[in-house]
Protein backbone atom coordinates (compact mmCIF):
# COMPACT_ATOMS: atom_id res chain seq x y z
CA UNK A 1 0.00 0.00 0.00
CA UNK A 2 1.32 3.36 -0.21
CA UNK A 3 1.11 7.18 0.76
CA UNK A 4 2.12 9.56 -1.68
CA UNK A 5 5.24 8.18 -3.34
CA UNK A 6 6.67 5.82 0.42
CA UNK A 7 6.46 2.44 0.00
CA UNK A 8 4.61 0.07 3.36
CA UNK A 9 6.60 -3.09 3.64
CA UNK A 10 4.39 -6.37 3.33
CA UNK A 11 4.61 -7.85 7.09
CA UNK A 12 5.72 -11.05 6.24
CA UNK A 13 8.68 -9.54 4.09
CA UNK A 14 9.87 -7.05 7.05
CA UNK A 15 9.95 -10.50 9.18
CA UNK A 16 12.08 -12.26 6.59
CA UNK A 17 14.44 -9.60 5.57
CA UNK A 18 15.07 -8.63 9.45
CA UNK A 19 15.55 -12.62 9.96
CA UNK A 20 18.00 -12.58 7.04
CA UNK A 21 19.51 -9.51 8.36
CA UNK A 22 20.34 -11.44 11.83
CA UNK A 23 22.33 -14.04 9.94
CA UNK A 24 24.28 -12.01 8.36
CA UNK A 25 24.76 -9.71 11.48
CA UNK A 26 26.00 -12.88 13.38
CA UNK A 27 28.64 -13.48 10.49
CA UNK A 28 30.20 -10.69 10.94
CA UNK A 29 29.43 -10.38 14.24
CA UNK A 30 32.30 -9.14 16.58
CA UNK A 31 32.65 -10.18 20.52
CA UNK A 32 33.81 -7.26 22.39
CA UNK A 33 34.53 -7.16 26.27
CA UNK A 34 35.99 -4.72 28.68
CA UNK A 35 36.89 -4.47 32.11
CA UNK A 36 37.42 -1.93 34.87
CA UNK A 37 39.39 -0.98 37.88
CA UNK A 38 39.35 1.75 40.32
CA UNK A 39 35.78 3.36 40.33
CA UNK A 40 34.80 1.69 37.25
CA UNK A 41 35.47 -1.60 39.09
CA UNK A 42 32.96 -4.44 37.51
CA UNK A 43 31.30 -4.80 41.57
CA UNK A 44 30.83 -1.07 41.35
CA UNK A 45 29.54 -0.86 37.50
CA UNK A 46 27.01 -3.88 38.58
CA UNK A 47 25.96 -2.71 41.76
CA UNK A 48 24.87 0.81 39.63
CA UNK A 49 23.34 -1.00 36.32
CA UNK A 50 21.42 -3.25 39.41
CA UNK A 51 19.69 0.08 40.79
CA UNK A 52 18.55 1.43 37.24
CA UNK A 53 17.64 -1.57 36.06
CA UNK A 54 15.48 -1.79 39.13
CA UNK A 55 14.33 1.82 38.78
CA UNK A 56 13.37 1.10 35.34
CA UNK A 57 11.50 -2.25 36.11
CA UNK A 58 9.16 -0.06 38.09
CA UNK A 59 8.14 1.80 35.05
CA UNK A 60 6.00 -1.64 33.35
CA UNK A 61 3.26 -0.06 33.27
CA UNK A 62 4.37 3.07 31.65
CA UNK A 63 6.02 0.92 28.69
CA UNK A 64 2.56 -1.00 28.18
CA UNK A 65 0.33 2.62 28.37
CA UNK A 66 3.38 3.68 25.72
CA UNK A 67 3.29 0.57 23.58
CA UNK A 68 -0.44 0.13 23.83
CA UNK A 69 -0.25 3.49 20.82
CA UNK A 70 1.96 1.38 18.97
CA UNK A 71 -0.60 0.58 16.13
CA UNK A 72 -0.58 0.83 12.40
CA UNK A 73 2.72 1.27 10.86
CA UNK A 74 4.61 0.92 14.08
CA UNK A 75 2.06 -1.99 15.49
CA UNK A 76 5.08 -4.39 15.69
CA UNK A 77 6.92 -2.32 18.49
CA UNK A 78 6.44 -4.15 21.83
CA UNK A 79 6.35 -2.98 25.36
CA UNK A 80 9.68 -3.59 27.47
CA UNK A 81 8.82 -6.84 29.35
CA UNK A 82 10.49 -5.50 32.27
CA UNK A 83 11.60 -2.37 30.97
CA UNK A 84 15.40 -2.15 31.82
CA UNK A 85 18.49 0.38 31.67
CA UNK A 86 20.06 0.82 28.49
CA UNK A 87 22.68 4.11 29.95
CA UNK A 88 25.27 1.32 29.43
CA UNK A 89 24.71 1.64 25.75
CA UNK A 90 28.05 2.72 23.70
CA UNK A 91 28.69 4.12 20.79
CA UNK A 92 30.47 7.20 18.55
CA UNK A 93 29.01 9.82 18.13
CA UNK A 94 28.93 12.72 15.02
CA UNK A 95 32.09 13.97 16.03
CA UNK A 96 33.64 10.32 16.19
CA UNK A 97 34.16 10.47 20.42
CA UNK A 98 32.43 7.32 22.63
CA UNK A 99 29.24 8.32 24.07
CA UNK A 100 26.94 6.17 25.72
CA UNK A 101 23.00 6.78 26.27
CA UNK A 102 23.67 8.16 29.50
CA UNK A 103 24.95 10.87 28.02
CA UNK A 104 21.01 11.84 26.08
CA UNK A 105 19.78 12.12 29.91
CA UNK A 106 16.99 13.79 29.65
CA UNK A 107 16.10 13.81 26.49
CA UNK A 108 13.61 10.41 24.90
CA UNK A 109 15.67 8.50 22.13
CA UNK A 110 14.56 6.65 18.85
CA UNK A 111 17.56 4.34 18.79
CA UNK A 112 17.99 2.81 15.48
CA UNK A 113 20.58 0.29 14.44
CA UNK A 114 21.15 -0.28 10.54
CA UNK A 115 24.10 -0.99 8.17
CA UNK A 116 24.42 -0.45 4.40
CA UNK A 117 24.42 -3.69 3.64
CA UNK A 118 20.89 -3.85 5.20
CA UNK A 119 18.17 -3.49 2.40
CA UNK A 120 15.17 -2.93 5.12
CA UNK A 121 17.58 -0.39 7.08
CA UNK A 122 18.31 1.37 4.06
CA UNK A 123 14.66 1.98 2.42
CA UNK A 124 13.63 3.31 6.19
CA UNK A 125 16.04 5.54 6.62
CA UNK A 126 14.26 8.77 4.38
CA UNK A 127 11.34 7.87 6.91
CA UNK A 128 13.74 8.47 10.28
CA UNK A 129 15.34 11.34 8.65
CA UNK A 130 11.83 12.66 7.87
CA UNK A 131 10.69 11.91 11.83
CA UNK A 132 14.06 13.68 13.01
CA UNK A 133 13.57 16.48 11.11
CA UNK A 134 9.75 17.18 12.35
CA UNK A 135 9.79 15.74 15.70
CA UNK A 136 13.68 16.14 16.72
CA UNK A 137 13.73 18.67 19.86
CA UNK A 138 15.34 18.89 23.31
CA UNK A 139 13.32 16.16 24.88
CA UNK A 140 13.43 14.28 21.87
CA UNK A 141 16.01 12.77 19.29
CA UNK A 142 15.96 9.38 16.81
CA UNK A 143 19.46 8.30 16.82
CA UNK A 144 20.43 6.21 14.16
CA UNK A 145 23.93 4.08 14.63
CA UNK A 146 25.29 2.51 11.71
CA UNK A 147 27.33 -0.50 12.57
CA UNK A 148 29.23 -1.53 9.49
CA UNK A 149 32.69 -2.79 9.87
CA UNK A 150 35.56 -0.25 8.18
CA UNK A 151 35.74 3.24 7.98
CA UNK A 152 32.93 5.45 7.61
CA UNK A 153 33.56 6.36 3.57
CA UNK A 154 30.75 3.68 2.57
CA UNK A 155 28.04 4.78 5.20
CA UNK A 156 28.81 8.67 4.82
CA UNK A 157 28.35 8.16 1.09
CA UNK A 158 25.43 6.20 1.19
CA UNK A 159 23.27 9.09 3.75
CA UNK A 160 24.32 11.71 0.88
CA UNK A 161 23.43 9.88 -1.71
CA UNK A 162 19.48 9.46 -0.64
CA UNK A 163 19.91 13.17 0.61
CA UNK A 164 19.80 12.30 4.44
CA UNK A 165 20.54 15.61 6.35
CA UNK A 166 18.94 15.71 9.41
CA UNK A 167 20.18 12.10 11.43
CA UNK A 168 23.18 13.00 13.28
CA UNK A 169 25.98 10.42 12.23
CA UNK A 170 26.64 7.80 14.89
CA UNK A 171 28.63 4.84 14.14
CA UNK A 172 30.15 1.63 16.19
CA UNK A 173 32.40 -0.16 13.56
CA UNK A 174 33.01 -2.98 16.28
CA UNK A 175 29.47 -4.46 16.02
CA UNK A 176 29.53 -4.35 19.97
CA UNK A 177 26.21 -2.50 20.32
CA UNK A 178 24.38 -4.92 18.23
CA UNK A 179 25.74 -7.51 20.00
CA UNK A 180 24.77 -6.44 23.35
CA UNK A 181 21.22 -5.83 21.66
CA UNK A 182 21.06 -9.79 20.87
CA UNK A 183 22.59 -10.23 24.33
CA UNK A 184 19.58 -8.30 25.80
CA UNK A 185 17.22 -10.74 23.32
CA UNK A 186 16.39 -7.14 21.83
CA UNK A 187 17.70 -7.95 18.54
CA UNK A 188 17.34 -11.04 16.27
CA UNK A 189 18.32 -8.96 13.36
CA UNK A 190 19.13 -5.50 11.51
CA UNK A 191 16.83 -2.53 11.96
CA UNK A 192 16.31 -3.03 15.58
CA UNK A 193 14.46 -0.23 17.03
CA UNK A 194 14.74 0.76 20.76
CA UNK A 195 12.42 3.72 22.06
CA UNK A 196 14.21 5.11 25.44
CA UNK A 197 12.73 7.27 27.64
CA UNK A 198 14.07 10.15 29.39
CA UNK A 199 16.07 8.13 32.31
CA UNK A 200 17.48 6.03 30.21
CA UNK A 201 15.30 2.77 30.34
CA UNK A 202 13.83 0.59 27.51
CA UNK A 203 9.95 1.60 26.88
CA UNK A 204 9.26 -0.50 23.53
CA UNK A 205 11.64 -1.98 21.14
CA UNK A 206 10.86 -3.93 17.42
CA UNK A 207 12.74 -5.97 14.89
CA UNK A 208 12.47 -4.94 11.41
CA UNK A 209 12.02 -1.52 9.51
CA UNK A 210 8.51 0.50 10.12
CA UNK A 211 7.47 3.74 8.06
CA UNK A 212 8.70 5.88 10.69
CA UNK A 213 7.33 9.54 8.95
CA UNK A 214 3.73 8.29 9.39
CA UNK A 215 1.20 9.64 11.48
CA UNK A 216 1.44 6.41 13.48
CA UNK A 217 4.83 6.86 14.62
CA UNK A 218 4.36 10.97 15.08
CA UNK A 219 1.67 9.89 17.86
CA UNK A 220 3.61 6.97 18.93
CA UNK A 221 6.29 9.83 20.23
CA UNK A 222 3.81 12.17 21.16
CA UNK A 223 2.89 9.60 23.86
CA UNK A 224 6.64 9.00 24.80
CA UNK A 225 6.54 12.36 25.46
CA UNK A 226 3.53 12.94 27.56
CA UNK A 227 4.56 13.04 31.57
Amino acid sequence: MADGNRFFFPATRLILAALVAGVLAGAVAVYVSESGSGNNAPEKVAAAAGTDDAACAAKADRAKSVASKAVGQVAALQPADPPQSLKSLAFNGPDGKPMTIADHAGKTVLLNLWATWCAPCRAEMPALDTLQKEKGSNAFEVIAVNVDTGDDTKPKKFLKEIGVQTLGFYRDPTIALFNEAKTRGLALGLPVTMLIDSDGCLIAHMNGPAEWSSPDAKRLVEAALEP
